[in-house]
Formats: C-alpha cells, sequence, structure tokens
C-alpha cells in the first residue's frame, strides 16, 4: 500500500465524488455535489487542495482525505477523509502518514473522534478562535497559543444559487458526479 497525491483529471475527480458522498452520506441532498463541485471548480484550480489516497498493490482506493490550505499558505486543514472499506484502518494508515509527512491541522468530529486522531499521530491540541478543540501535526507551524489561520474555504451558498441560475452547469456537474461514483 502507498499513499499518493491524485493528480488532476478523472481520476481524482472520481475519488472526489467518492470521498464526498462517503462523507456526507446518500441521503445529505445537495450537500455531496455541493462539496465536489465547489472543490473541483474552486479550491482545485486555485492549487489550495490536494486530494491524497492509500492505495492497494493494484491502484484500488482504500481511504481518501482532502487537505485544503489554510489562509497563511503555511499549513493544512484535514476537510474531508473516510475509509472506503468497512474497516477506519485504511484511514487511520493514510492520516498516520499524512500527519508526519504535513502540517496538518485537524478537529474533531462525530467519525474522527479525538481518541482515533491520536491514534493517528496528532499529539499537540490548542483551541481555535471560535474555542474549539483542534489537533496539530507536529510541522504544522501554529504556535501553542491558539492561533490558527482558517482553511481557505468556497461559498456554498454562491455554489447553490450557480446550481438554480445555471441549470446545464448543475446537469454536468450532477452527471460529473454520477460518472465519478460509477467510476471510482
Amino acid at each position: 500500500m502507498k499513499v499518493v497525491s491524485l493528480e488532476p483529471g478523472a481520476r481524482r475527480d472520481a475519488c472526489l465524488a467518492r470521498l464526498c458522498a462517503a462523507v456526507h452520506g446518500t441521503q445529505a441532498g445537495l450537500a455531496p455535489l455541493v462539496a465536489f463541485s465547489g472543490t473541483r471548480h474552486l479550491l482545485f484550480p486555485a492549487e489550495a487542495a490536494r486530494l491524497w489516497a492509500l492505495m492497494d498493490e493494484r491502484g484500488r482506493p482504500l481511504a481518501l482525505a482532502l487537505l485544503v490550505m489554510d489562509e497563511s499558505g503555511e499549513g493544512m486543514a484535514l476537510t474531508l477523509a473516510a475509509s472506503l472499506e468497512e474497516s477506519s484502518e485504511p484511514l487511520r494508515r493514510l492520516l498516520r502518514d499524512l500527519t508526519l509527512n504535513a502540517p496538518l491541522s485537524v478537529a474533531p468530529s462525530e467519525t474522527l473522534d479525538a481518541a482515533f486522531l491520536e491514534a493517528c499521530g496528532i499529539t499537540r491540541w490548542v483551541k481555535n478562535a471560535r474555542g474549539e478543540r483542534v489537533g496539530l501535526a507536529f510541522r504544522h507551524p501554529a504556535t501553542l497559543s491558539g492561533r490558527l489561520t482558517p482553511a481557505l474555504a468556497f461559498d456554498e451558498q454562491a455554489v447553490l444559487r450557480r446550481f438554480k441560475q445555471e441549470r446545464p452547469f448543475f446537469e454536468a456537474e450532477k452527471q460529473a458526479f454520477v460518472d465519478g461514483l460509477a467510476d471510482a
């Protein structure tokens, strides 16, 4: 198994679709499509995000993680992550590798609790400006004072408005998402 950064193209789009579906679920309405479209059209072109995968020996993704650059350009926030297997072990292996090699910050969530993140190598904990606990990888530049720079983001409402105003764009994104799920 190896960890790879997915290059632009159909394979990255397929993996992104699969990650968005895995994180948001199939009953989440437009949330997976908004995350997919905003990342594809806003974050990727600005080189503000990278999609990482743990691949098996046949080149099949076992776990995926989306890292987004922070506003300072020095750190990266884990914004989406999922194991594509029943076990969480592939995701733990992927995050462990990213923790060792990237200036990573990650906020615990329902699916990525603090104990799991600590098993992935997150050892420093600080509070962000909103008072939320955030884990930092060893390479993250934030000081222990907790002054974290927020991750870059896109306006989800603007993506939804574009979907409503530009029906051909919405249909093309929906088709790209569905095709990605079928190809991944």
